[in-house]
């Protein structure tokens, strides 16, 4: 990728420096700064780290609107629990490879790019050695989350190891596909290297040994390395002092809490509004569209029954939603999640003006247009959100302990211990149903791809679950749907072909020699 990430040093630069584009264009910024304080220097490592991870959260946990949105949007809704209303259709008109969302492939590569020029240097830094470790920890599991990522979303993909620097921007590179082998080899020693280097103790927003033991965990279930994936899962639940917490302070206003794995954090005062996507990588970020995006615009009804209050999700976007499949998935009478995770099935009139103020308003006579009234995901809420716009400043959940339980699950199950794998997933029950009434007495494929759907639908998690298990076509075509209104609400057939994202035109026409996936 040497001849195409000179872009991204402006980016590096902005995020870690906040150095104007005009000075960019100055060779001694790229020489002097980029290299010699970021690469050479204690102080410069520490900086490189700090800012990979505003650029990890820009790419998995953006603010604002853009194609990164698009892109996220697309694994959160695009599996057989979400219905999508309006453009960016996941299995539609623009899944193609010059109109999909670009942002995984090519930031990913950024991404590698800069935590490679760490990972390469920081050996020739005058440094206490255990300090440096534990910063080289922090750069390989983000390489090797990445690389995690891009494997299993396109299959085909490049392995990087060198990063770009002015000697070598130029080279000539011959592009083909890697051995996945040999990039399963990557992820898990810097997996391996971050278990040795991090405690289950290091600072909120930073990853720490459990954040790193729960991707080696997925990797070896990747593998189908049921004993390796056992080992790392049992490990953050008997050790790592992470547990579950209240079903009400899962997603709240505080994310620093047991449950909590890993989280994006995000603050207005270190960041601002984006503008040129420029503020998104600065230590606050920008404000998210996550909550705006799955939630219902209740103060459209035509009935003039309601305003945009912050209780309801405020001023919102209405593009996707929970579907009817994923609904009818709870026992609504005695599954807190129910309650607890999405909004509620009717609302009281919220407008002074309104004869019906105070009253509640019954399902009968809500507008039939699913951007006015749907079924709609609470786990963005922000009770600090302003009512009438779209940002939030509310830290966003990536990876947390109900998952851990839930993958230990059916790695236990997967090993031959159904006893060890009931166990874990009737935490999750139990927490679910405030008793022991509702624990499952036998594990099989199908409660345990429901429960994994109650617990985390709309988190990062589904659509690669299902492609592991070969059942994401099968799926999404039973489940997925598209449509404005309960009228033309519809199946989009996914095609068997989309298991593996389109590369991105643009990316294909400058590798020159690097394939497009089968199918595109």
């Amino acid at each position: 990728m040497k001849n195409i990430n000179i872009l991204f040093v402006l980016a590096f630069l902005i995020s870690t420096l906040n150095i104007s584009c005009e000075k960019f264009l100055e060779e001694e910024v790229f020489d002097e700064v980029f290299v010699d304080y970021i690469y050479t220097s204690e102080e410069g490592l520490d900086v490189g780290v700090n800012a990979l991870y505003n650029l990890m959260r820009s790419y998995n946990a953006p603010g604002g609107f853009d194609d990164r949105l698009i892109s996220n949007i697309f694994f959160l809704a695009g599996t057989d629990l979400g219905l999508t209303r309006t453009f960016h259709r996941p299995y539609g008109p623009n899944h193609t490879p010059s109109n999909f969302a670009a942002n995984k492939w090519v930031n990913g590569y950024l991404i590698i790019d800069r935590t490679n020029a760490i990972i390469n240097t920081a050996e020739g830094i005058d440094m206490d050695v255990t300090k440096r470790n534990h910063l080289l920890a922090q750069a390989k599991v983000i390489r090797a989350e990445v690389y995690f990522d891009l494997l299993r979303m396109y299959d085909n993909i490049l392995l990087d190891t060198i990063a770009t620097t002015p000697e070598n921007l130029n080279d000539v590179i011959v592009y083909e596909p890697a051995n996945p082998t040999d990039v399963y080899k990557l992820i898990n020693d810097d997996l391996k290297f971050a278990v040795e280097n991090l405690s289950y103790n290091e600072s909120y927003g930073r990853y720490n040994k459990a954040t790193a033991r729960h991707i080696k965990g997925k990797v070896a279930m990747w593998e189908s390395n049921w004993e390796e994936a056992v080992i790392q899962f049992d490990a953050i639940i008997n050790d790592s002092g992470h547990a579950l917490v209240d079903l009400n302070t899962v997603f709240g206003q505080n994310l620093k809490h047991s449950e909590t794995l890993f989280a994006y954090t995000r603050d207005e005062l270190f960041g601002g509004n984006n503008i040129d996507n420029a503020n998104d990588v600065l230590a606050g970020g920008d404000g998210s569209w996550f909550g705006s995006v799955f939630t219902h615009r209740l103060y459209e009804q035509g009935s003039g029954d309601f305003i945009a209050q912050i209780e309801n999700g405020g001023q919102a976007l209405g593009w996707s939603f929970p579907n009817d499949y994923l609904e009818n998935l709870y026992d609504k009478a005695n599954d807190k999640r129910y309650s607890t995770y999405y909004y509620p099935e009717t609302y009281v009139a919220n407008n002074p003006d309104s004869p019906r103020f105070g009253q509640v308003i019954p399902v009968t006579d809500y507008d039939d247009n699913y951007r006015r009234y749907h079924f709609s995901l609470k786990k963005f809420y922000d009770a600090e959100k302003a009512a009438l716009k779209n940002e939030s400043w509310k830290d966003h959940m990536y990876y947390r302990f109900a998952e851990t339980l839930l993958l230990g699950a059916e790695a236990q199950w997967r090993a031959g211990n159904e006893s060890k794998a009931l166990e874990y997933i009737n935490k999750i029950r139990e927490r679910a149903y405030g008793n022991t009434t509702n624990n499952f007495t036998s594990f099989t494929l199908d409660t345990y791809l429901e429960e994994s759907a109650r617990e985390l639908a709309f988190e990062k998690n589904r659509w690669f679950l299902l492609k592991r298990l070969g059942l994401l076509v099968e799926r999404q075509n039973l489940h997925y749907r598209y449509g404005s209104n309960s009228s033309n609400v519809a199946p989009e057939p996914m095609q068997p072909h989309m298991v593996r994202l389109p590369i991105p035109q643009s990316q294909i026409d400058a590798m020159g020699t690097f394939p497009q996936n089968p199918g595109y």
